[in-house]
């Protein structure tokens, strides 16, 4: 081996090597460094918040005045303020989950995970960073939401307790299915590619759901899709914490999908991360 290669594989071989040995401390404190650093690329190019910010907007006033006479019945749209705005928690937190595939395809595309490699770092917390960011983008899609459903009329008839957890059921299982989007960020050569792969996994999983409309009025066969999907779970939890109702099964349903998806592909997504570093 020349001196030349040596030279440019000697940092990624150490960086490799002390992988290994980085204590939990050094490891958040890394997290936290790479999570400044992507909140830093927003601030740099804000319009990459219009889908947190808009989106949930865009889609309450679409859903509630174009879907809500149909599904509730002609004047109750604001009935269906209360039915809707559950579903959409969970709709918020997959298309945000998205974002993170596209990103990371994006800073290999960029060169910047040439710097990583070089650098004493655990590989995990390039991904955990991320995923940290798209969570705080997702508390303020979901945010957002909440504004607009109280503004048409939306009503909490448990407690703050309950829709706060609500809301953590929706982050939980946003966060799972990052790995997911990680994956297909790690696969796929363009952001353009995961975008589409990924629109062709969203579209069937969020409109075959309750999150819109209740599976009841579907055909059988739909109706049987529904229940197995894990957004309707998600959709019916959040519903029944917010609106009264037995909600332990959905909840344990959906958490229970949340760590089946992590336990299988965040592994997958590491190691992909690693070989490709």
């Amino acid at each position: 081996m020349s001196a030349a290669t040596a030279t440019i594989t000697a940092p990624a071989k150490a960086a490799a090597a002390d992988e290994g040995r980085i204590g939990l401390r050094a490891n958040l404190r890394h997290i936290g460094a790479l999570a400044r650093r992507n909140m830093l690329q927003i601030k740099q190019d804000p319009e990459s918040m219009f889908d947190a910010v808009l989106m949930p907007v865009i889609f309450t006033l679409l859903f509630v005045y174009v879907f809500g006479g149909a599904v509730a019945g002609k004047g109750n749209q604001q009935e269906y303020v209360n039915y809707v705005i559950p579903g959409l928690m969970a709709m918020m937190g997959m298309n945000i989950s998205m974002a993170v595939g596209s990103g990371v395809n994006d800073d290999f595309r960029k060169g910047v995970m040439d710097r990583f490699r070089t650098m004493p770092i655990a590989r995990s917390s390039v991904l955990i960073a991320k995923i940290v960011v798209e969570l705080g983008r997702m508390m303020i899609a979901i945010a957002i939401l909440l504004g607009m459903g109280f503004a048409l009329g939306l009503t909490i008839h448990t407690d703050v307790l309950h829709l706060f957890g609500a809301i953590a059921l929706s982050a939980v299982f946003g966060a799972s299915l990052m790995w997911i989007f990680i994956l297909l960020g790690l696969a796929m050569k363009t952001p353009q590619a995961v975008q589409g792969v990924a629109m062709l996994v969203l579209m069937p999983l969020q409109f075959g759901s309750s999150i819109f409309a209740p599976p009841t009025t579907m055909p059988g066969w739909l109706e049987g899709f529904t229940k197995v999907n894990p957004l309707s779970n998600l959709a019916d939890a959040a519903r029944a914490m917010i609106n009264g109702g037995s909600y332990a099964h959905p909840v344990w349903i959906t958490l229970a999908w949340s760590v089946g998806i992590t336990v299988v592909t965040m592994p997958l997504a590491v190691a992909r991360f690693r070989k490709r570093t």
